[in-house]
């Protein structure tokens, strides 16, 4: 029998939501630091697409990690929303934003508590790909 068929056996999506756990000390406390990909490349290009003023907006940070990127949306004057599916990984993002973002744990891939057009951006790095459909995501 295929491992994957096993009733017992680990989901991707709980095996990924376990690493993430166990990453989420590093994110929270080295990875702004220490790792020249996020610093240097993905962030900065990321940023350059995120307006300079976010007053009166509201965004979600799909898929959150540590929050750095709530904390820069927060800086730019928007509510923040934050989503993960990693408990250790939200509460390093509420330990980042201090309360100043709603932080949830909650899947991309279930359903959403949000309403209809409930916000005005959407910012989700290096995420998507952790899903096995976008459908419902979308």
């Amino acid at each position: 029998m295929k491992h994957q068929n096993r009733p017992d056996a680990p989901k991707l999506k709980d095996q990924v939501r376990v690493v993430f756990d166990q990453l989420a000390p590093v994110y929270e406390h080295s990875t702004d630091t220490t790792s020249l990909y996020n610093s240097e490349y993905e962030r900065p290009a990321m940023m350059k697409h995120v307006p300079s003023s976010l007053s009166n907006k509201t965004v979600l940070d799909a898929g959150c990690a540590a929050g750095w990127y709530s904390e820069q949306l927060l800086g730019r004057g928007a509510k923040v929303v934050a989503i993960d599916t990693s408990p250790e990984m939200v509460a390093s993002a509420e330990r980042r934003v201090g309360g100043g973002a709603e932080v949830l744990r909650l899947d991309l891939e279930g359903t959403m508590p949000f309403h209809d057009h409930s916000f005005d951006f959407i910012l989700s790095s290096l995420t998507l790909h952790y899903l096995k459909s976008w459908n419902r995501t979308f």
